[in-house]
């Protein structure tokens, strides 16, 4: 699986940011976000169900898990929603055909936030236009204008050459114009400033404490480079490893806990800056209601995706719910007992709300999501 990816544009004067993370192997929003006082959860899931009395309780009908109790302020706070029984129309339940159809945004060429990005005024489109921090492309990011993958910000520049090298290099483009020499003229810029962050120990803001996992340092990467006002417009980070058909409880526990500590070190140490910062969860799809026989659960569909930040109407689970009961769920073929969740609410309408809030026009939400009748969710505003 990639590993953490981030976008960022040259236009240092552009202070909102996305940031996106995807939770890969099909995270099971019933275990993550479970309807506590739902009986047909607990029948389903006898050894499975997350007990009310250990969850994060946020309404009258859902919780948090209990690893997910560092994002309990934010919830109180209203920087957090959720949007259950959310994803996609497919019904193959195979992680790779799933994972390709969210991160294209459908059946279209390239991927939906590249889409986004060349949406973007072209004079924001400068070195660190589009980055991915790690060692492949996302595919959510193909067909963006300009794309640097870096595994951190020390592994910028120009690889096995010295700082002579990289002066006559700069003075030679320096005679070029036109979008060339533009294009040159914000890589050494970018140069310059990655290099003075190089140099100094990065000590996050408001006491904030980043784990030593990969994806705490993901999002600690990404928010240096918001404070350091490069221009940072998006960021995609993953977050692997859910696919739990056997043993789920200790696997969903130990992501959990990573995924909700990275969040909320991130939201602490950008303190103000969340304000003009939004936080993407989604994952390709959700397990199934029922546990298997290995303590698990299979692939199933509809699953939790949250927004985080600045601007969105938190503390309230968004969305179209129908419960639990076996009536209300997916059936496949003869299957007996429960089903799947249905997918009630499109992954597309829950991001056309939230390019909406970065600045997207209907317009643009067009080209970004093709041949889709959006209907955003109203996630954001009064």
């Amino acid at each position: 699986m990639p590993p953490p990816q981030a976008v960022i544009s040259g236009n240092g004067d552009e202070r909102r940011t996305l940031v996106v993370i995807f939770l890969r192997g099909a995270a099971d929003g019933l275990a993550l976000v479970p309807p506590v006082t739902d009986d047909h959860y607990y029948r389903a899931r006898p050894r499975l169900g997350i007990a009310a009395k250990d969850a994060v309780k946020l309404d009258d009908r859902f919780a948090l898990h209990p690893k997910l109790r560092a994002l309990e302020s934010a919830w109180g706070d209203g920087d957090l929603a959720i949007v259950h029984a959310c994803g996609t129309e497919d019904q193959t339940r195979s992680h790779f055909e799933a994972q390709d159809l969210m991160e294209h945004g459908g059946v279209v060429a390239g991927g939906w936030l590249g889409r986004y990005l060349r949406t973007r005024p072209v004079e924001s489109r400068g070195a660190l236009a589009c980055v991915a921090v790690g060692k492949a492309l996302p595919e959510c990011l193909l067909g963006a204008p300009a794309v640097t993958v870096m595994q951190s910000l020390e592994e910028f520049s120009i690889a096995g050459r010295t700082p002579a090298f990289g002066s006559q290099l700069e003075r030679l483009y320096a005679m070029q114009r036109g979008q060339l020499g533009a294009a040159a003229r914000d890589t050494f810029e970018a140069l310059v400033r990655i290099e003075a962050m190089r140099t100094t120990t990065y000590q996050p803001g408001n006491g904030a404490s980043y784990g030593r996992d990969e994806f705490a340092g993901g999002l600690s990467q990404v928010a240096r480079l918001i404070k350091a006002d490069v221009g940072l417009e998006a960021a995609s980070i993953d977050l692997p490893g859910w696919d739990s058909h056997f043993a789920q409880q200790g696997q969903v526990e130990g992501l959990a806990g990573r995924l909700a500590d990275g969040l909320a070190a991130f939201r602490r140490d950008l303190g103000a800056r969340m304000a003009t910062t939004t936080v993407v969860v989604m994952t390709e799809f959700g397990r199934t209601v029922e546990e298997n026989s290995a303590f698990g659960t299979d692939h199933g569909r509809g699953s939790a995706l949250w927004v985080m930040g600045g601007g969105v109407r938190g503390g309230k689970v968004h969305g179209a719910w129908r419960g639990l009961a076996p009536e209300n769920l997916e059936r496949r073929g003869v299957l007996e007992g429960y089903g799947d969740l249905p997918v009630l609410n499109n992954y597309r309408n829950v991001l056309a709300s939230v390019l909406t809030r970065q600045g997207a026009t209907a317009q643009g939400l067009a080209e970004v999501f093709p041949e889709f009748a959006l209907e955003p969710l109203g996630l954001f505003g009064a």
